[in-house]
């Protein structure tokens, strides 16, 4: 029996790579978020040797905040208005011009860490335009029934690509060929990330109001997030949240890593695969059991109990506890990622996806480039030990005190299925949420 329901399962998740364009897309995610797990072992320790520290990898994720956090609401604006194919072909040029020349810079002995500030403002850029796009591209490539299973793919692929594979891939990659090489070889996958979407067939959005003024349709899409008590108190829960962590996670553990435990790149690569092994199990698990009935309620207890884990990364003493806590992390955020996803997707309508995609990377990230500003200082002044520990503290606390403080906010559990409910009672001839037609392009991070 355990045979036969590991055969449903699988069956089940891989469904909707049955669907050409969605395979090519998910291919091209796939080759693209491994050359970013190379990335993440190679930058912190890359600017470390060159002889930076706490502050330069500050100031590099800094400028890689800004280039994503200004260009943001652009891409959602675009994401709504033109073919998301080739808003993300742009974006992968982006990000492919930025790789490439620091690898270059590496192998010509001449890279300096201005050079990654640089670069990273560029990288950061491309980054804010994929997300908008990405976010809200899946609903078309995939049949309505097989969207819980495609988020499922997606929210899987990143950890298995981006926190696993790639990572473990970096820390071969950079002990082999070094930084240039390995930045190269990062630069390569976006080479064939930027063939998989040619391969795909280019739609163009037709929504009512396209031509609107860029202001008006900002507007309309802040009128709706206002509106959904579920939408808004989460982005704000989001962006307190990774004011309090992502600059420490980032910037401090591979300095916990390097400087305390006095071990490797390659072990850094072995505590972000932990994540990774963590993240999928946690998506491949929610795609297997299903939407919870209570989604909001439990979106928001597994991110709580995520950023609760990132506690360990102050109290391991050992690379092995380290890794342990990874993958606490890995499996209660891959469990969340999934659900979050589907109702973006499902409670937000089709005209209205990338923009308000674009708000919630806008307002979630927002305060990112405060978060890397402050983590040199507090680092320097209290130890990195000290601000990881308040970093998870704060970003579990806060999630899960919102989750009960917030008026209506546990009143929005159930949406989903209502939602579903609806579109089944929806007469042929009428709008259907959950099959959007036609089906578009090109998605994290």
């Amino acid at each position: 029996m355990d045979g036969v329901a590991s055969s449903v399962l699988v069956v089940r998740l891989i469904g909707p790579l049955r669907e050409r364009d969605f395979a090519l897309f998910w291919a091209g995610t796939l080759v693209s978020l491994l050359g970013d797990g190379i990335y993440l072992v190679a930058l912190p320790f890359t600017v470390l040797g060159l002889g930076g520290g706490a502050g330069s990898l500050s100031l590099v994720g800094l400028a890689w905040s800004l280039g994503m956090v200004g260009f943001l609401l652009a891409g959602g604006l675009l994401a709504d208005r033109y073919d998301k194919r080739r808003q993300l072909l742009v974006a992968d040029a982006l990000r492919l011009v930025a790789v490439g020349t620091a690898g270059g810079l590496s192998l010509g002995g001449v890279l300096e860490i201005w050079h990654m500030v640089a670069l990273g403002f560029v990288f950061g850029a491309g980054e804010g335009l994929t997300g908008p796009a990405m976010g809200a591209i899946v609903p078309e490539l995939v049949p309505g029934p097989l969207l819980v299973q495609a988020n499922a793919l997606q929210s899987s692929l990143r950890p298995i690509a981006l926190r696993l594979a790639g990572p473990a891939l970096g820390g071969v990659t950079f002990a082999l060929l070094d930084t240039g090489g390995a930045l190269l070889v990062d630069a390569g996958t976006f080479a064939v990330s930027i063939a998989c979407l040619l391969a795909m067939r280019a739609r163009i959005p037709v929504h009512e109001g396209e031509h609107e003024p860029l202001r008006t349709q900002v507007r309309e899409a802040a009128t709706f997030v206002r509106g959904e008590t579920w939408l808004w108190a989460t982005l704000i829960m989001a962006a307190i949240a990774l004011l309090f962590f992502l600059g420490p996670t980032e910037v401090l553990l591979p300095i916990r890593i390097d400087d305390d435990l006095g071990a490797s790149a390659g072990s850094f690569g072995l505590v972000l695969a932990a994540g990774g092994v963590g993240a999928t199990l946690g998506a491949f698990l929610l795609g297997h059991v299903g939407m919870p009935k209570r989604e909001i309620s439990v979106l928001y207890w597994v991110w709580g109990l995520a950023g609760f884990a990132l506690c360990g990364y102050a109290l391991g003493q050992t690379v092995w506890q380290l890794v342990l806590f990874s993958f606490a992390f890995g499996l209660f955020s891959g469990a969340g990622n999934p659900i979050w996803s589907t109702l973006m997707q499902v409670r937000v309508p089709v005209g209205l996806r990338g923009r308000v995609a674009s708000l919630d990377w806008l307002v979630s990230v927002g305060l990112t480039p405060v978060s890397f500003a402050l983590t040199g200082p507090a680092a320097a002044a209290f130890g990195a030990g000290a601000v990881l520990l308040v970093a998870g503290l704060v970003a579990g606390g806060l999630t899960v005190v919102m989750l009960y403080a917030v008026p209506g906010l546990r009143a929005e559990d159930g949406g989903i299925a209502r939602a579903a409910a609806a579109a089944a009672e929806t007469p042929s001839g009428g709008p259907q949420p959950f099959n959007n037609v036609p089906r578009s392009s090109a998605n994290v991070g």
